[in-house]
């Protein structure tokens, strides 16, 4: 088989009613650039008919597109590195299914990746997302830059290119929680940005609500950064030696002053704060804890039910 020289990874979850379009602009965006390709549809346990609808669609473009179908729900990430794992492209770019990610701009990826870069992210410009989904974009770059140093500016735009050398780094790597592009940053040598245009979802709904959002965070933040454990351990040092001092005065006190009731409901918001405190630092060491839990156990990080390709039998 020949090598193609790109890959395009696309996972779907529930896009059925953007299949049929996302195909059709799709392989007339990568037919006129006149060079080998191949693309793979990865389904991440849809509970539509995108099962049929991506079978029917591989039908009419064999030897070019393959199917993976998940049995279950294992995640955007999970599902991007299954078709890493999966594809040979020189060149591997990924975008979404909801056609929000415009096809027609990859061949400005391409372009860039020409140029010698090993990593082209995508930034979206004028953002057709609701208030909450840009400003909440806006707080977790912030957040990610600040605890990680890795400057992605726009984190949550699935139109990236990748060159075959960082995939192969990618796919050494079996960690469990995984935020690809934040990983492929840190393991560029080259890495670039370029704008790309972000339509407006046609149909369907977003698959991101705030609990994902936080979730993606989280993954971030334990992923690439100690910072956090670092922050407790010195905000712990800083509130044992003021509680020390604390002590210290109310001692004297009492010496000099005699027993007081006075501030006991003072002292009692005082500690319901530090227990908030060390409750919070609790939940932040056990998201590390959990993350090495879910290392070792050596679970599979998903789980194929089916690959549809030129040699699948009817």
């Amino acid at each position: 088989m020949t090598t193609p020289y790109l890959s395009i990874v696309i996972p779907v979850y529930n896009e059925s009613a953007n299949l049929e379009q996302l195909y059709k602009r799709l392989i007339l965006t990568l037919d006129k650039l006149g060079k080998s390709y191949e693309i793979l549809f990865v389904n991440d346990g849809s509970q539509d008919n995108s099962y049929e609808k991506l079978n029917e669609l591989q039908k009419r473009r064999p030897e070019q597109i393959r199917i993976i179908h998940f049995n279950g729900n294992f995640g955007q990430h999970m599902a991007v590195m299954a078709g890493f794992e999966r594809v040979s492209g020189k060149i591997v770019i990924t975008l979404d299914a909801d056609l929000q990610n415009p096809p027609e701009e990859i061949p400005a990826l391409i372009q860039a990746m020409e140029k010698g870069h090993d990593y082209v992210g995508g930034v979206r410009k004028k953002r057709q997302d609701t208030f909450f989904r840009r400003y909440a974009s806006k707080l977790n770059n912030w957040l990610r830059y600040k605890m990680t140093k890795i400057r992605l500016t726009d984190q949550g735009c699935m139109l990236r290119a990748y060159q075959r050398s960082l995939i192969d780094l990618m796919i050494a790597s079996k960690e469990t929680s995984l935020f690809i592009p934040a990983q492929a940053y840190s393991l560029s040598s080259n890495p670039t940005e370029i704008n790309v245009a972000h339509d407006a979802r046609e149909a369907g709904e977003s698959k991101y609500n705030l609990y994902r959002l936080l979730r993606l965070n989280f993954d971030l933040m334990t992923g690439f950064s100690l910072l956090p454990l670092q922050i407790f351990t010195m905000l712990g040092i800083l509130i044992s030696a003021l509680s020390g001092f604390f002590v210290v005065y109310m001692f004297l006190r009492r010496l000099i002053v005699g027993p007081e009731a006075e501030g006991v409901f003072t002292l009692f918001a005082i500690l319901f704060f530090l227990i908030g405190i060390c409750l919070m630092g609790l939940g932040i060491m056990g998201e590390y804890i959990g993350r090495i839990y879910q290392e070792v156990r050596q679970r599979p990080r998903y789980v194929i039910k089916e690959i549809v390709d030129h040699q699948t039998k009817d």
